[in-house]
């Protein structure tokens, strides 16, 4: 194919797949040139408020055992006895489900505590670690180990923690430890594995009091493990670096412009932007986006549902004296997700235009998603998507999985699972967005990994072969990782994204190529652990397949 030919079906695909439309604030009507949404289910039973992705293609999700009964009973006759819950003492009905992405199936999971408003980050051998929670679970440590039957379930370690973690976030470390950072009147973190047996594994941090104001403004803190090791922490308005290991604040960034509270429940979202190992030095770039204004929570309190936020801030944290650059949204909006799609574009999904987090406290759902396309010029970055059919207010997740589609659940604004009655009834269903480059008319270009290393070493050099019925060149060519978050009230923990440093590609049968590239250079850029790994060529990404880096 001809120089020529590439640029013109590159443009094409750039013009079609992403129809920009800037600074509207309306959604137009989808064409087909704005992904497309999936019922995947009805009714799964729970309410999709916490979402882990696993490294066996499933997803685990949970809501909250206070909620009173589920739609979804426990297998075999089984019931929960607890004294200490607020809604029930004898529960025969599920409050966790684990779906399995390829059959589109679920089954019932048995958890004990409440795990309202609880963290969780998995381990590098891909056991899930899920902490915390509300009233009997706040102190507990949950672990979920995928397994090849259909009998694994959640094992529960009560009085694990040394601090009661409600609201808090969690970030898996280079050496495979999880930090537990902050939670609801918790200025402090410890770690798990716990560090020391007793008090002396939990560690102050003022810059947690100091960021709660009169709504708090400063739960669920975004956390971000930079390439040197240390932890980018974002509460309210103010941003540190910390050095987990020596207890130090080793600097604060300038407030974000605007003065306004980012994070729960002003609930805005924020990402790591993609590392690229194919730079001379990698560069680490924080973005956050939407939210609420400084009395959004105390407005909504008394019926006032403001305006949310419409700005986005980039702040590149690799400067010696890093700036925020800010952007307009083409829609105002709180509690929205913010994913890493695996072209290293950024989706932005789910949320209101009005109000805050918190029962009752959303108005004015944002059905339609935005793409921000890292590569184009800051007037043209933003283009709606297609619309859901349904609204996705408080309480709602959204994940990446392998297959390139993004798996939406939850929405609960108001308490307990009302069906009748409310502007927004308890939600049940599971939807399925598929961004525009699962778009049939790509697969010419679209890349089919046939064979991988399954285990990628520190800057060890590393192949996988591919095929392709169209090819360009490996300049039009990517090889990406992408870490499975756990998303929870419009925070996706441990979510990044890392290009590995392309060495080449070679012919080896017709239309079909083996690459060679280099694993990550180091454990702070790649934390041990299971990864999703996508080729992508000409914008448009292969299905990923799993690999473990070690």
């Amino acid at each position: 194919m001809s120089t020529n030919m590439i640029t013109f079906f590159l443009t094409l695909v750039s013009s079609i797949v992403y129809n920009t439309l800037v600074f509207c604030q309306t959604p137009p009507p989808s064409t087909g040139r704005q992904g497309e949404w999936h019922l995947l289910h009805a009714s799964i039973g729970i309410s999709a408020m916490h979402i882990q992705v696993l490294h066996d293609n499933k997803i685990i999700m949970f809501d909250r055992t206070d909620f009173g009964q589920s739609n979804l009973s426990l297998p075999n006759g089984l019931c929960r006895y607890d004294s200490q819950d607020t809604a029930l003492e004898i529960d025969c009905t599920a409050h966790s489900v684990l779906y399995d992405i390829d059959t589109n199936t679920f089954r019932p999971l048995m958890v004990q505590t409440d795990t309202w408003c609880s963290s969780g980050a998995v381990l590098p051998n891909g056991t899930f670690i899920q902490i915390g929670g509300f009233n009997d679970g706040d102190h507990v440590v949950r672990s979920f180990t995928p397994c090849i039957d259909e009998y694994c379930d959640w094992i529960e370690f009560p009085n694990y923690l040394i601090e009661r973690r409600w609201y808090a976030s969690n970030q898996i470390l280079p050496n495979g430890r999880i930090i537990i950072v902050g939670g609801r009147r918790q200025f402090n973190y410890e770690f798990y594995p716990q560090m020391y047996s007793s008090s002396l594994g939990l560690f102050r941090l003022s810059f947690l009091a100091e960021t709660s104001d009169q709504s708090e403004n400063n739960l669920y803190p975004f956390l971000h493990l930079l390439p040197d090791g240390n932890l980018f922490i974002f509460a309210n308005t103010r941003s540190i670096l910390l050095d987990y290991n020596n207890n130090r604040v080793l600097k604060e960034y300038p407030r974000i412009p605007g003065n306004d509270p980012r994070n729960y429940p002003s609930s805005g979202s924020s990402l790591l932007l993609p590392l690229d190992e194919n730079l001379p030095n990698v560069v680490a770039e924080i973005m956050v986006c939407g939210g609420a204004p400084q009395d959004g929570f105390s407005r909504a309190a008394h019926g006032s549902y403001g305006q949310a936020l419409s700005t986005c801030g980039r702040l590149n944290v690799s400067d010696e004296n890093p700036t925020w650059v800010m952007e307009d949204m083409p829609i105002a909006r709180v509690m929205g997700d913010m994913l890493l799609l695996p072209t290293g574009d950024v989706l932005i999904i789910n949320g209101a235009r009005q109000g805050t987090a918190g029962w009752e406290k959303g108005h004015a759902p944002v059905r339609a998603p935005v793409l921000y396309r890292l590569s184009q010029p800051p007037n043209g970055r933003f283009s709606f998507m297609a619309a859901s059919p349904k609204p996705r207010l408080y309480h709602s997740s959204a994940v990446l999985v392998p297959d390139g589609r993004v798996i939406v659940g939850g929405s609960n604004p108001h308490l307990y699972y009302n069906f009748t009655g409310v502007e927004f009834p308890t939600d049940l269903s599971l939807e399925a967005f598929s961004p525009p480059y699962l778009a049939e008319q790509y697969g010419v270009v679209r890349p089919k990994i046939l064979s991988r290393n399954e285990v990628l070493g520190y800057g060890e050099f590393s192949t996988l072969v591919f095929t392709v019925p169209e090819y360009f060149s490996v300049r039009y060519l990517s090889v990406r990782l992408i870490a499975p978050s756990f998303t929870t009230h419009s925070f996706s923990m441990n979510q990044r994204m890392v290009v590995l440093k392309l060495i080449g590609a070679t012919r080896v049968a017709p239309n079909t190529f083996e690459v060679t590239v280099r694993g990550p250079s180091t454990a702070e850029i790649a934390p041990q652990g299971y990864y999703m790994l996508f080729v992508v060529h000409a914008e448009i990404p292969s299905f990923g397949v799993w690999v473990k880096v070690q």
